[in-house]
């Protein structure tokens, strides 16, 4: 059975619907070190059992930002500038992450984020990563 955990923006006009059968203590944490995820201070979760739904009320807030390898769009709040996730969009799908930061609530139980580094992977291994690796996405707004 699926529990579903919400989050959204400082502003609310943009956020996700996680659902995930794994309980928190279960979920993979990850502090990312790229200059990006630093900035914005993230701590990420996803797992190929979940599923991720992002929505938006105005798709003129919702910015989609794409850096480095370019191999996914990393969505922020074009009002409160927060960010909520990433997605990926390949052939075998869309794929997404969600900023733990941006949920209404704070699950109880997480394990401590794990501290990673992808800077040696190339395009292709990155998406092979993530298509491994993040949550099947849903539904996209645009």
């Amino acid at each position: 059975m699926s529990a579903a955990y919400d989050g959204r923006c400082h502003c609310g006009a943009i956020g996700f619907r996680y659902r995930t059968p794994l309980p928190p203590a279960d979920w993979p944490v990850r502090a990312c070190q790229c200059s990006f995820c630093r900035a914005h201070e993230v701590i990420s979760t996803s797992h190929p059992s979940a599923s991720i739904e992002f929505h938006a009320d105005d798709l003129t807030t919702l910015q989609r930002y794409r850096f480095g390898l370019k191999t996914a769009d990393f969505l922020t709040c074009g009002r409160c500038g927060v960010y909520i996730g990433a997605v990926l969009e390949s052939d075998a799908g869309a794929f997404g992450i969600v900023n733990l930061r941006a949920l209404t609530q704070a699950p109880v139980g997480l394990e401590a984020a794990a501290s990673v580094s992808y800077d040696d992977e190339d395009a292709a291994g990155r998406v092979d990563r993530r298509e491994e690796r993040w949550a099947a996405v849903t539904g996209l707004p645009w």
